[in-house]
This record gives C-alpha cells, sequence and structure tokens, in this order.
C-alpha cells in the first residue's frame, strides 16, 4: 500500500473511533473504547485495572505542584470536565505512577496550550517541566498560522524532543482522545487512535535531543522511575475529562 493512501486510511480511522465514542456517550449507550458515560469505568475496565483519576465533579486526588493543596483559582469544574482558565498555576495527581497506559479527553478553544505530563517531581524553584515529559496540547492551527516553527511542538508530540508527521487532532471546540503508553524506557504518544510519535528514554538519541534542547540544563528531566501526572496551565482554556490510568509491570 501507498505510504500517502495508508497515512490517509488511518486518519480515517481515528476520526471513526473518536466519533463512535462520543456517539456513546450521545445515545447513553457502551463503547468498547470508553465507559457508558463520562468520567464512570465499565466493569470490564476496573477488571482490567483502570482507575479513575478524576470524578468528574470534585478535584479529589488532585494537587498544585510544588504545593499541598489544589489551586484556589485558575481551576474550574464544567460539565464534568477539568478545565484550566489561568493562573491557577500547574496541577498532579496525589499519587505516583510508574509504568502505565493513560488514557483522557481534551478539547481546545482558539489559541489553546497546555500539555500531559508524566514523572513529575515536586521541586522547589523549579517548573515541573524540568523532570516531566510532555505530551503537548496546542490549537495547532493558531500557531502554525503566524508563522512560528512548532517542530516538535504540535499536539501529540513530545514536546521539544520529537515530531511526527501524523494529523489527527479534531478541530477547536471536539473532544480528541490521548494516550500515552510508558513502559520504561519505552514510551508512546497516541492521539484520536493515531501514533504520534515513540522514543526510548535513556537511549544515545534521546539523550542528544535533550542535550541539545532546553531540557538539558535539568539533570532530572525524564530520570524518575515513577512520579505525578500532571497537567499545565498555561494561561488559556483547555477541557479535561475521562482521565484514566492503569498501572503496567514493568
Amino acid at each position: 500500500m501507498h505510504a500517502r493512501r495508508r497515512n490517509t486510511m488511518q486518519r480515517l480511522a481515528a476520526v471513526a473511533l473518536t466519533s463512535v465514542v462520543l456517539f456513546g456517550y450521545a445515545c447513553g449507550g457502551e463503547t468498547t473504547e470508553r465507559a457508558a458515560a463520562p468520567n464512570t469505568l465499565t466493569q470490564a475496565e476496573r477488571a482490567a485495572g483502570w482507575q479513575l483519576l478524576f470524578d468528574g465533579a470534585t478535584t479529589a486526588g488532585w494537587r498544585g505542584y510544588n504545593a499541598d493543596s489544589f489551586p484556589a483559582q485558575g481551576w474550574e469544574i464544567r460539565d464534568g470536565s477539568l478545565v484550566t482558565v489561568e493562573g491557577g498555576g500547574d496541577i498532579v495527581t496525589e499519587e505516583e505512577f510508574g509504568d502505565f497506559e493513560l488514557t483522557l479527553e481534551f478539547k481546545t478553544t482558539p489559541g489553546a496550550n497546555s500539555g500531559i505530563f508524566y514523572g513529575a517531581i515536586d521541586q522547589p524553584g523549579k517548573p515541573m517541566w524540568a523532570s516531566a515529559p510532555e505530551y503537548q496540547i496546542l490549537d495547532d492551527s493558531a500557531y502554525v498560522a503566524d508563522g512560528t516553527d512548532m517542530t516538535k511542538h504540535l499536539t501529540g508530540q513530545n514536546y521539544d524532543l520529537h515530531a511526527s508527521s501524523e494529523k489527527a487532532l479534531q478541530p477547536v471546540g471536539e473532544w480528541n482522545v490521548a494516550r500515552i503508553v510508558v513502559r520504561r524506557p519505552h514510551v508512546e504518544h497516541w492521539l484520536n487512535g493515531v501514533k504520534m510519535v515513540e522514543y526510548e528514554l535513556g537511549s544515545p538519541e534521546w539523550e542528544a535531543l535533550v542535550v541539545a534542547s532546553k531540557f538539558s540544563v535539568y539533570p532530572e528531566y525524564g530520570r524518575a522511575a515513577s512520579g505525578h501526572i500532571g497537567l499545565q496551565d498555561h494561561g488559556t482554556e483547555v477541557w479535561f475529562r475521562n482521565i484514566k490510568i492503569r498501572p503496567l509491570e514493568p
């Protein structure tokens, strides 16, 4: 099969997957990809070891990065979604995770910028990204349109390290499904059923990319064997729901 045709079919499959998921929600029915309703687990998911990280109504299980409590402002719960507004700072799970599979749904607003982090460790005086690799979330179209060089900075990519030629992001205002699989040293980023990037933590290639990036001055970057899952407040509005994780055996 020609590469162009294969990529087109992958994109169509990704759109179909997201449509199935959202159709299941709208009809109140259950799909094989997601629970019957947002922010819930099916019996099969529970049996497979999935945990719900957001209940759709409270911030239980989350706190501010480098903080003991959840931010008093800057984050809101709207229509069963956790929404970053502005000024609250990054948030992390109270629990730490080693190897895992994480899925969540997100939707952007015009000009949105955020990210999903893993392996985050609290370091007073340092940003969350000083230790934690990032699955980029962005309103891609807005940043590409203004001429900014977005190589390695688009949605689903490994921020500042690994680029992707795949295009699977839904338009602004529509839900997307993000998936991160970490089985150290191997990591995969998926967007709407399409694999965006994969990489090996600590490999010669990865080390060379880190040295050439802004992370070179942070010796803790990507080194933690376990850490917190984080969501970034970058001063723009992004919605999150159906945040689920399944710990994996090393």
